[in-house]
């Protein structure tokens, strides 16, 4: 190629957006979706409780949860890929909205496990349409070779910045109500026990929820798609998960990019799992590890979100994506390793040492995802790139799932930090062979390597030639 293609007039379905409007959009839309999930942890356990239920039953209704994640992710980014990106994340915050709704009013353990239900799927669904819509426009208005890292970074953030917003949010409403007595038994006694100060962060959730749905049938557009019939979505879907569970089989570079996700499953579920314990052990009470938790947890995302507006910086400081993974990795398997070496004792330098492992975790894990993402968009066309960012959270979760249980089942200690780290430095050693000097190429390359041609996803419907990518990294 001798020059950009044509830009913004070549589809005019994207309502001629130009990069910078695309990445505010995006960065928009990733901030009001995860905004009401964020205000939901700080208080989600305590409301079941509160509700009457028992932990089995809470352990129960997260199951459902992630249960039907794991099970509708490679059907919905299929799905997003035949009938489009707005309409499918629209969905999924139709479902949100439903779902906090429930939780927030629910008395009934069917009422809660329902809405936990449609959590998960909506979860599933926005897994990927969001980004494949950025990363569509910016390649229609820029090309190919235009800069993804910065948009998929700041998008990363607000999803990280929102997460610790919201569990302040959360966490602090219901504290507020219950500095003086009256206003919240005045709530309960007024909507006859159905609304309680710690159901308020699930129905300000749903608003919220409202409002993302608003904004994303009005802020973005997208090329018109060939008319779709009910069976044509029932054949295309099936064919989307096909293909998606082909792209770890013949791509080398998209395979380590789901291993890099599934050690990062293993990093997530370790901490989240016992990062509690240990603040309740730290504290004496649960209630005030709890406390702790949550400002620890909010911490943890402001971490994660410095961590993805830094990626572009770590990788051309690293010279190119796989180098900046790599070192990303590294930072997270340091941070297990300080979390497991200090497990025995609680004095103040350990403490400072674990929070400190705990800060490393998010930041390495927030530094990691943008730079993985970029490498993953230019393996895939237009066609399967919600399928393949479904692929990559699936493979996450999954081992995030199989981690859990199995941190849960050893015994408190060094142990299950100390693999949880080995399982995120294999992951990182996988990196070691991309990250040797790229050798002398001709014409231009976001990722500074050289380049080839794309491996497409699959032919999920018509793509017009423009929409291809000419340009990839290699495996």
């Amino acid at each position: 190629m001798t020059g950009r293609p044509v830009p913004a007039a070549v589809s005019p379905g994207h309502g001629g957006l130009d990069g910078a409007t695309a990445r505010r959009r995006y960065v928009t839309v990733s901030f009001l979706f995860w905004l009401p999930i964020g205000m939901s942890i700080a208080t989600g356990v305590l409301l079941f409780t509160e509700r009457g239920m028992g932990l089995a039953a809470i352990a129960g209704f997260y199951a459902v949860h992630s249960l039907t994640a794991a099970a509708m992710e490679l059907p919905t980014g299929g799905l997003s890929d035949v009938i489009g990106r707005r309409p499918v994340l629209a969905i999924a915050g139709l479902l949100n909205l439903t779902a906090f709704t429930l939780i927030g009013l629910g008395a009934a353990g069917w009422a809660i496990a329902l809405g936990m239900g449609l959590m998960g799927l909506a979860r599933a669904l926005s897994s990927g349409p969001a980004e494949a819509w950025y990363v569509d426009t910016v390649h229609t208005h820029a090309g190919p070779d235009a800069d993804l890292r910065t948009g998929l970074a700041r998008g990363s953030s607000a999803t990280s910045a929102a997460l610790a917003l919201g569990t302040l949010l959360g966490g602090g409403l219901p504290w507020l109500l219950g500095l003086a007595p009256g206003p919240g038994e005045w709530l309960a006694d007024t909507t006859v026990g159905l609304v309680i100060p710690l159901s308020l962060p699930a129905l300000l959730g749903a608003l919220v929820e409202g409002v993302f749905v608003l904004y994303v049938l009005s802020a973005l557009p997208e090329p018109p798609r060939p008319r779709t019939t009910l069976r044509r979505v029932m054949g295309g879907v099936p064919a989307a998960i096909a293909a998606g569970l082909r792209l770890g089989a013949r791509d080398a570079l998209i395979r380590r990019i789901l291993l890099t996700a599934s050690a990062a499953g293993a990093a997530l579920a370790a901490v989240e799992l016992l990062t509690p314990g240990r603040a309740a052990a730290l504290m004496g009470t649960a209630e005030s590890g709890a406390l702790v938790f949550a400002g620890l947890a909010c911490a943890g995302f402001l971490c994660s979100a410095l961590g993805s507006q830094l990626a572009p910086l770590v990788a051309r400081f690293t010279g190119s994506s796989e180098r900046a993974v790599l070192a990303s990795l590294g930072l997270v398997a340091l941070g297990l390793t300080l979390l497991g070496l200090t497990t025995h004792t609680m004095s103040p330098l350990a403490t400072t040492v674990a929070v400190t492992g705990y800060g490393l975790v998010y930041l390495g894990l927030g530094a990691a995802g943008p730079n993985e993402n970029d490498l993953l968009h230019r393996r895939v066309d237009a066609s399967g790139r919600a399928t393949a960012l479904s692929v990559q959270s699936l493979s996450l979760q999954l081992v995030a799932a199989g981690a859990g249980l199995g941190a849960g089942a050893l015994p408190p200690g060094p142990l299950p930090w100390l693999l949880a780290a080995t399982a995120v430095l294999a992951g990182a050693l996988l990196w070691v062979r991309r990250a040797a000097p790229a050798p002398p190429h001709h014409g231009p390359s976001a990722t500074g390597g050289p380049v080839a041609a794309p491996v497409p996803a699959g032919p999920l419907h018509d793509t017009a030639p423009e929409e291809i990518h000419p340009h990839a990294r290699p495996t």
